[in-house]
């Protein structure tokens, strides 16, 4: 049986359209429009400046092992994100400057890891995503097991291959294809909402949010002049 070793090369990807929908907007405003709970762990954190999206090519390796994430930097194909389940080990390197630079030449659109990578200060010089849960020196093993496009757990949440990674410097959201297109909507018009209320605050100075009066006086609320 071949349980904990697997390699799926064909997975389905949404519309890239679809995908660019997302493109420019604030994570904060795509978590809001998902009941605030589509975010991984704070604890994955970005590496440098460099936004993130693309659809979600996944990995799971034992922890401190990437012999997996060499065969799936091969596969991957432009616009995919791998996304590396490496168990949340913070004590031994999935990848450094070298993987990610030749990430970045095949047109990957970021790498992140629920683990460790070294080569941080180089990493951060790059314009390419990259988020993980640690830096340290400590180098790999390259023995396997592992898995490629099945269904991982990452940073707290189940990501499956093909759904849409969006990244900015808040952490990560991942949204389900067959739901991003409501949730694109809803965000562009939180967007503009928020576009309005900063206006009055810039222009004017005022921040009109009557639901505040209507809440303090539903808890009950002591109010001493």
């Amino acid at each position: 049986m071949s349980v904990g070793c697997k390699i799926i090369k064909t997975i389905k990807r949404p519309d890239r359209a679809l995908v660019e929908a997302f493109k420019g907007m604030p994570v904060a405003n795509i978590d809001d429009c998902m009941n605030r709970t589509a975010a991984v762990r704070s604890d994955i954190c970005p590496l440098n400046k460099a936004p993130l999206l693309g659809t979600a090519f996944t990995v799971k390796v034992p922890e401190g092992d990437n012999l997996m994430f060499h065969v799936a930097m091969d596969m991957a194909q432009p616009g995919d994100v791998i996304v590396i389940d490496a168990g949340g080990d913070p004590n031994r390197a999935i990848f450094g400057e070298l993987m990610i630079t030749y990430c970045q030449k095949r047109g990957l659109a970021g790498v992140i890891v629920d683990g460790a990578i070294r080569d941080s200060d180089e990493i951060a010089a790059m314009d390419f995503p990259v988020y993980a849960k640690a830096a340290i020196p400590n180098g790999p093993y390259k023995n396997g097991p592992g898995e490629i496009n099945t269904v991982i757990s990452f940073g707290g949440k189940i990501i499956r291959p093909g759904d849409i990674i969006v990244g900015d410097g808040d952490g990560i959201v991942v949204i389900k294809p067959e739901e991003a297109a409501d949730i694109a909507a809803a965000t562009k018009k939180v967007m503009e909402k928020e576009a309005g209320i900063m206006k009055h605050i810039v222009e004017d100075g005022t921040y009109i949010r009557p639901w505040v009066a209507e809440k303090v006086k539903e808890i009950g609320a002591e109010i001493i002049e």
